[in-house]
């Protein structure tokens, strides 16, 4: 499982420009399976997102492509979770 964080940098005005064909990546990584949950860090810092069913390299690739990253509208960092206990109702994110 990973923790992706996605923090604003100074081409933050920019997101506006490319606020559809991110959402479409965002879009297109629930529809794969891969992502579980996407928000924004507040106040206003960026976003984050959290996947799994991939390898970190796949990840790192899928993250590139991110029209925000590509376009130095965000940094990336992936975080790395090796999950040993979760509430029942997240218990498919165990043995992975």
């Amino acid at each position: 499982m990973f923790v992706v964080l996605l923090k604003f940098s100074d081409n933050k005005s920019q997101a506006s420009e490319y606020m559809g064909a991110h959402n479409q990546w965002i879009k297109q990584g629930f529809d794969d399976g891969i992502f579980i949950l996407v928000g924004s860090l507040q106040p206003g810092l960026g976003g984050s997102v959290i996947a799994h069913n991939i390898s970190l390299e796949d990840l790192q690739t899928r993250v590139n492509a991110d029209p925000f990253v590509a376009e130095n509208v965000v940094s990336a960092e992936i975080l790395e979770i090796d999950p040993k206990k979760a509430d029942e109702r997240l218990s498919f994110l165990l043995g992975q």
